[in-house]
């Protein structure tokens, strides 16, 4: 692959994706990173904010506030890990500046501006941007990427979502109608804001439903789901908060239209994704877990005929930090800039 450098900034590494994004950097063999930001803790050098970056190459990096010109005149690429709302100016000056950009946040991933706002309640000021930004799901826009400037990269429920569903829809094996999703999240995925809800003594030895009906990443996948069926899907998407630390594992019901064996669903999925070793197909009997994917970029699914009901239900589980956001936001930048797509992701191991 030659000396390539590639210079990288990283918006807001004081969040769990962030800090998720430190880890793989730290790590690939084309990329370093020049400038990391954060508005509350400019000034200080990595390896004060996280002692565990200690002798790393990146640990006397100072962080610094996100600035335009300072990103544009040493990165070729940014990463902006940063709630939504705070993406998109920085992300469209960026791009003009020349850079490519992968959005961790949502701002770019509604191709519709107007149910953005309907379900961030926030006025999109970048309305143009939203035709160039391309959704950074590697199994579905393969191509696409590798061609992009600008990558929205999926949520970390969607991920899990579609990954599970694209190839029953594709294949026409379920019916449209009544699909219903019920996913649930370890404690990184809300963020890592100080909120009453998110407190240890709140989240721990405790499991509990939360935003039914009305979660933001309902349009996201409803959007990508119907691109997928040709035609406008609805579906029910319901989220839980896991006591855990990362992870998401999500069970989809569906109906099937015609009544293929265990053994014909298993095989037709596991050829639907026989070129993204990523996605693991397990055999009949074994059903995903969140252990199994933690700090890795495999998305797991498991594949079940309910013979007395007719009913398919698939369960996806993924680790939302790794593959549900970070790991896949450096899967994308590696096709943006021609390098293999598993650069900095294929020595990454499994934490049991």
């Amino acid at each position: 692959m030659g000396e390539k450098n590639i210079r990288v900034g990283l918006v807001g590494v004081t969040g769990y994706s962030g800090m998720e994004m430190l880890r793989l950097l730290n790590g690939h063999p084309y990329m370093s990173l020049t400038r990391v930001t954060s508005r509350q803790q400019a000034g200080q050098p990595l390896k004060n904010l996280f002692p565990y970056v200690q002798g790393l190459k990146c640990a006397d990096l100072a962080v610094s506030t996100p600035n335009t010109d300072d990103l544009a005149e040493n990165c070729d690429l940014v990463f902006l890990a940063v709630p939504h709302g705070a993406a998109m100016n920085l992300g469209a000056r960026l791009l003009q500046a020349g850079l490519k950009v992968v959005d961790l946040s949502a701002d770019f991933r509604l191709r519709e501006a107007s149910v953005y706002e309907e379900w961030y309640n926030l006025k999109h000021e970048q309305t143009a941007c939203l035709k160039q930004a391309v959704y950074g799901l590697p199994e579905l826009y393969f191509e696409k990427i590798k061609a992009a400037s600008l990558i929205a990269n999926p949520g970390c429920y969607p991920t899990s979502v579609i990954m599970a569903l694209a190839p029953a829809l594709r294949m026409d094996l379920v019916e449209r109608e009544g699909i219903i999703v019920d996913s649930k999240s370890g404690a990184t995925g809300a963020g890592r804001s100080t909120r009453q809800a998110n407190l240890f003594c709140e989240v721990h030895d405790n499991f509990r439903a939360y935003n039914l009906g009305r979660h933001r990443h309902t349009p996201e996948i409803e959007q990508e789901l119907s691109l997928i069926s040709a035609q406008k899907m609805t579906i029910s998407f319901n989220t839980h908060l896991l006591p855990t630390n990362r992870g998401i594992l999500s069970t989809c019901y569906m109906r099937l239209k015609k009544q293929f064996s265990q053994t014909e669903i298993n095989a037709m999925y596991t050829d639907a994704y026989a070129d993204f070793p990523w996605v693991r197909v397990l055999p009949a009997g074994i059903l995903p877990e969140t252990r199994w994917v933690r700090g890795s970029m495999f998305c797991d699914l498991g594949l079940v005929k309910d013979e007395r009901t007719g009913g398919l239900t698939i369960v996806s589980a993924i680790d939302n930090l790794c593959r549900g956001a970070s790991g896949q936001a450096l899967a994308n930048a590696n096709l943006m800039f021609k390098l293999p797509i598993d650069a900095g992701l294929d020595s990454i191991s499994l934490v049991p």
